[in-house]
C-alpha cells in the first residue's frame, strides 16, 4: 500500500524547540478509490512537540566544514558542478586542509546520525513515532514529507533517522508549510517530454548526462546547450508543455537572500526569480518534475517551492561530476521501468554509497522537495496513461443553515480570539512583514533636494586611510563650510585622535566644531554605560547627538531585525549619567532642528510629543498599529521611508575626493548651500548592515531617511504614519469577521465560497494599501484572518452538530 506522511514542524527552530508538531497520515490507495467521495477519504492526524537541539546545528556546521575541506584537498582535480562556494560563512584556511582525516569526517557523520535519533526519540515526540509505527507496515511505500520554513532545518540529513532504516520503502521529501494545488492542462502524448538544459560545462562532463537522457524509453528530450536567457524562457513558454525540466551545469546557493543561481552559459547566471513567469506557464502546461543535477541546490528548491512545482530533486551540497552522473543514471532507469518516484530516488541515492570511498557522503546529497498537494506520478502517468494526478481532499461536513444570531456569535468569537492573539504578540511578526510589504508597494518619490550625502567609498578609504584621519575630516569640513550649508552631520564616532599621536590635527578638528555651530558630532549609547562611546572631546553639548538605531529583534522574539522605529529623543535616566554618551537628542533630530532653525521654523514639545512647525510628530506608544507591548521609552518615531527608485539614493551623493579635489564634473557647490549634509563611510569593506523594509541599508542612509521625513512633513506636507486607536482596530476586525461569516453562510459551494472570500480579501488589501499610501497603518493581517477564520469556526460547529445528531 502507498502511504503519505506529512510531518509539520510549524514555526519552531532547533534553538527554541517545536511546540506544535503535527503528523498527518494519508492512505493513498483509498484516496484514489474514493476521490469523488470526500467523506470516505482515509486520513489520520497526531500531535506532539519536539525539544530544542542546538547540538544538531553545531554538528551539521562541523560536517559541512569537513565536507568543504575534503573538497579542497581531494576534489581539486575532479569536476564539481559549482561555480563558487555555496556557504560564504565557511572560510577555509589553507593550513586547515591538513588538520583532519577521513576518520574525523566519518566520526562527525556517525555523531550526527546518533543525535538525530536521540532528538527524534524525545519523550515529547514518542507518541507520534509510536502511532506511525502502529499504522505503517515495513512493506508500505511511504512518502515522508517534512514541512518547515527554516532553511537550516531543511539542510539536516533526515534520511539518517532510524525510521527510514526500519521502513526500506520510505523516502523523505521537504516542503514549505504553505502550499497549494495548480490546475494543469493535460497534454496527452505517447512520450515523456523532457526539456534538458545543459548549462556552463567548464571543468565538468555533462555529455554523459546527455547520453543517459537520450537512452530513455518512450521519451522525447529537447536539448538546449548553453542557452541565452531569452532562449530558455521561450522554450519554457512553449504551449506543448514539458513533463520534466532537467538542468546540468554549475549552480550555487546564496545565504544572503536564500536563493540559488544557475549558470546557463559562460556569461549568464540566473536565479529562479528571473524565470518565474516562464516556470508558471510551464507548470500550467503540465510540468511535474524539476531536476537540478548541480551543486548546492537547496536555495533553488526554496524558490521553486514558492511556485508549487509538484516534485523537485536537488543536491544539498557540492556534487562531484561522477556522483551526479551515477545518481541520474540509476534514478532514471528505476523510474522509467515503472518504480515510483520516491522509491526510485531512494534506491538511486543508496547506490551512491558504493562511491563513498572516493566521494565521502555521496549518498547524502540527493534531496526531494515536494508539493504535498500533489500525488507523485509514475513514468506511465507522464506519458498520458492514468493521467489524472489527483489532489488530496480532506473531509468536510455538509453545511447547515445558520441564522444571524449565529453569524454575530461567530464574528464575536473570531474577533475576540484575534484581539487576544494580537495582545499576546502572536501576530506581531506577520503584521510587521505586512507593514514592510505595504511600504514597498507605495508610489515612487523623487530624491530629497534638501539633503546631500558625502560618503567615503572604497577608493576614499584606499586614498586617505581608515579610520579617516582627523586632518582629512577637517579639510572636508572647511571645504563644505565655504558653501554655506544649513547643517553638517558627521556620522563618524571620533572619541580619540586619528592617528593616535596626531594631537595637532585632532585639536584642529575640535576647534572647527567649536567655531561652527551648525556642525553635529555623534556618540553612541550602545545600550549600556560600559559600552557607550564618547563624542569628540570638548564638543559643545548642543552639537552632540546619539546615532543608535533600534531594530525589532527583541520585540519579535529574535525573529526580525528590521529597523522601523527611530528614537528622536531619550527620556531622562539616572543610569545614563554614567555613560560616555549623554546626548539627549538623536542625529536625525539635531540635523532637522538645525535646518528648520535657519528657516525660523520653531521646534518645541507638545504634551508628550514633538511639534515641528505646525505638525505634531506622534510618538509610538505601548500599543501602536501592529506593535504590541512595545518598550515605548523615549520619543520614538515610526519611520516613513522615502520610496525612491533606489532607497539608498535618497538624496544627491558624492564622495570625499569629489569635494577635496574640487571635481566640477562630480561635485557642484550649489548642492551644499542651505542643505543638510550628512557625512559617513559607505565603503562595503566597513561593515554597517541594518535591515529595513527595503532591504539592507547603512546607518547613514537610515538617518538621512529620518531627516528627510521630518523636513518633508513640515515643508511638503508629506503625511506622517498614523494608526487607529485600539477600539477602532477591534471594530475593523469585527467588520471583516462579519463579512466572512455572511459570505460563508450565503455561499454554499466551496469553490464559489473561496472565490468570494478571495474577492473580499482583494478589497481588504486594496483598502489597506490605499490608506497606507496616505500614511494610515490599518490592520491587514488581522483583517485577512478575520475574513477567513469564520469558515473554520462554522465548519467546527457543523461537525459538532452532526456528531450530536448521530
Amino acid at each position: 500500500m502507498s502511504q503519505l506522511v506529512v510531518l509539520n514542524l510549524g514555526k519552531g527552530n532547533l534553538h527554541s524547540g517545536f511546540p506544535f508538531v503535527t503528523v498527518q497520515l494519508f492512505y493513498e490507495n483509498r484516496l484514489y478509490e474514493h476521490l469523488q467521495k470526500e467523506s470516505n477519504s482515509q486520513w489520520r492526524q497526531f500531535q506532539g512537540n519536539l525539544p530544542a537541539s542546538p547540538i544538531l546545528l553545531d554538528l551539521y556546521c562541523r560536517w559541512q566544514l569537513l565536507y568543504e575541506l575534503i573538497y579542497e584537498s581531494r576534489y581539486i582535480n575532479i569536476g564539481l558542478r559549482q561555480s563558487q562556494p555555496s556557504n560564504e560563512d565557511i572560510k577555509i584556511d589553507d593550513a586547515d586542509v591538513t588538520h583532519f582525516s577521513d576518520i574525523d569526517f566519518y566520526r562527525v557523520c556517525h555523531e550526527l546520525q546518533k543525535q538525530i535519533d536521540i532528538w527524534l526519540d524525545a519523550e515529547e515526540f514518542r507518541h507520534i513515532d509510536r502511532q506511525l509505527r502502529m499504522q505503517l507496515s515495513s512493506d508500505d511505500e511511504i512518502r515522508f514529507i517534512i514541512q518547515s520554513e527554516d532553511i537550516l532545518l531543511r539542510k539536516l540529513p533526515w534520511h539518517l533517522w532510524r525510521f527510514f532504516s526500519d521502513y526500506p520503502k520510505a523516502e523523505v521529501g521537504l516542503s514549505s508549510i504553505e502550499f497549494e494545488t495548480k490546475t494543469q492542462v493535460k497534454n496527452y502524448t505517447k512520450q515523456v517530454k523532457i526539456l534538458a538544459v545543459l548549462g556552463d560545462s567548464k571543468g565538468i562532463d555533462i555529455d554523459t548526462d546527455r547520453k543517459i537522457l537520450e537512452s530513455l524509453p518512450s521519451a522525447k528530450t529537447v536539448f538546449i546547450v548553453e542557452p541565452k536567457h531569452s532562449e530558455l524562457d521561450a522554450l519554457l513558454w512553449d504551449n506543448q508543455g514539458w513533463n520534466i525540466l532537467y538542468f546540468a551545469g554549475h549552480s550555487y546557493s546564496s545565504k544572503e537572500n536564500n536563493t540559488g543561481y544557475i549558470h546557463i552559459n559562460k556569461n549568464e547566471y540566473l536565479n529562479i526569480n528571473h524565470l518565474t513567469n516562464a516556470l508558471k506557464k510551464a507548470l500550467k502546461n503540465g510540468l511535474q518534475i524539476a531536476i537540478f543535477n548541480s551543486c548546492d541546490g537547496l536555495g533553488l528548491a526554496q524558490k521553486l517551492d514558492d511556485l508549487h512545482i509538484p516534485q523537485i530533486i536537488v543536491m544539498r551540497e557540492r556534487v562531484p561530476d561522477k556522483v551526479a552522473q551515477e545518481f541520474l543514471k540509476h534514478f532514471l532507469i528505476n523510474f522509467a521501468e515503472g518504480q515510483s518516484f520516491y522509491l526510485s530516488v531512494r534506491q538511486a541515492r543508496e547506490k551512491l554509497q558504493g562511491l563513498e570511498s572516493e566521494f565521502p557522503a555521496a549518498s547524502w546529497l540527493p534531496v526531494i522537495c515536494q508539493n504535498p498537494a500533489e500525488i507523485s506520478p509514475l513514468w506511465e502517468n507522464l506519458r498520458g496513461k492514468n493521467q489524472e494526478l489527483n489532489k488530496y481532499i480532506l473531509p468536510e461536513s455538509h453545511k447547515n443553515k445558520i441564522n444571524y444570531k449565529i453569524i454575530l456569535l461567530v464574528s464575536f468569537i473570531v474577533t475576540s480570539l484575534i484581539t487576544i492573539s494580537r495582545y499576546l504578540g502572536i501576530l506581531q511578526s506577520w503584521e510587521m512583514k505586512a507593514f514592510d510589504h505595504l511600504m514597498q508597494m507605495r508610489s515612487p518619490e523623487s530624491e530629497d533636494s534638501r539633503l546631500l550625502i558625502v560618503g567615503a567609498d572604497e577608493k576614499d578609504i584606499r586614498t586617505y586611510g581608515y579610520p579617516l584621519p582627523d586632518a582629512v575630516i577637517t579639510r572636508l569640513l572647511n571645504k563644505l563650510q565655504q558653501y554655506q550649508p544649513a547643517a553638517i552631520g558627521l556620522n563618524i564616532v571620533r572619541d580619540s585622535p586619528v592617528p593616535i599621536n596626531d594631537i595637532v590635527s585632532h585639536q584642529a578638528l575640535i576647534n572647527h566644531f567649536q567655531k561652527n555651530h551648525n556642525l553635529m558630532a555623534v556618540c553612541a549609547l550602545n545600550n549600556s554605560p560600559e559600552q557607550s562611546i564618547a563624542p569628540l572631546s570638548q564638543s559643545p553639548e548642543n552639537q552632540v547627538s546619539f546615532v543608535d538605531l533600534y531594530d525589532d529583534l527583541q520585540q519579535t522574539n529574535n525573529q526580525d531585525q528590521t529597523v522601523r522605529r527611530y528614537l528622536l529623543s531619550r527620556s531622562e535616566n539616572p543610569i545614563s549619567e554614567a555613560s560616555s554618551c549623554t546626548a539627549k537628542y538623536s542625529f536625525g533630530w539635531q540635523l532637522a532642528y538645525q535646518y528648520l532653525n535657519t528657516k525660523k521654523i520653531p521646534v518645541a514639545t507638545f504634551k508628550d510629543d514633538w511639534k515641528f512647525g505646525a505638525f505634531v510628530i506622534k510618538r509610538l506608544e505601548k500599543s501602536s498599529g501592529g506593535y504590541q507591548n512595545l518598550d515605548a521609552q523615549g520619543n520614538q518615531l515610526l519611520i516613513n521611508y522615502r520610496h525612491t527608485l533606489d532607497p539608498i539614493h535618497i538624496a544627491q551623493q558624492v564622495t570625499l575626493r569629489d569635494i577635496l579635489n574640487a571635481d566640477r564634473d562630480r561635485f557642484n557647490p550649489a548642492w551644499v548651500k542651505n542643505r543638510v549634509v550628512l557625512i559617513g563611510v559607505v565603503a562595503p569593506s566597513v561593515k554597517d548592515p541594518h535591515q529595513t523594509p527595503y532591504g539592507e541599508m547603512r546607518s547613514l542612509y537610515i538617518h538621512a531617511h529620518v531627516v528627510s521625513q521630518l523636513l518633508s512633513t513640515v515643508e511638503d506636507h508629506r503625511p506622517l504614519l498614523w494608526w487607529l486607536p485600539k477600539w477602532s482596530e477591534t471594530l475593523w476586525i469585527f467588520c471583516w469577521s462579519l463579512t466572512g461569516s455572511i459570505v460563508i453562510w450565503r455561499v454554499k459551494i466551496s469553490l464559489h465560497r473561496g472565490l468570494a472570500l478571495g474577492i473580499c480579501g482583494a478589497i481588504l488589501y486594496g483598502i489597506c494599501w490605499s490608506i497606507f499610501s496616505l500614511g494610515g497603518w490599518i490592520p491587514l493581517i488581522p483583517g485577512i484572518i478575520a475574513l477567513v477564520a469564520p469558515w473554520g469556526v462554522i465548519w467546527l460547529g457543523n461537525a459538532v452538530y452532526n456528531k450530536q445528531q448521530t
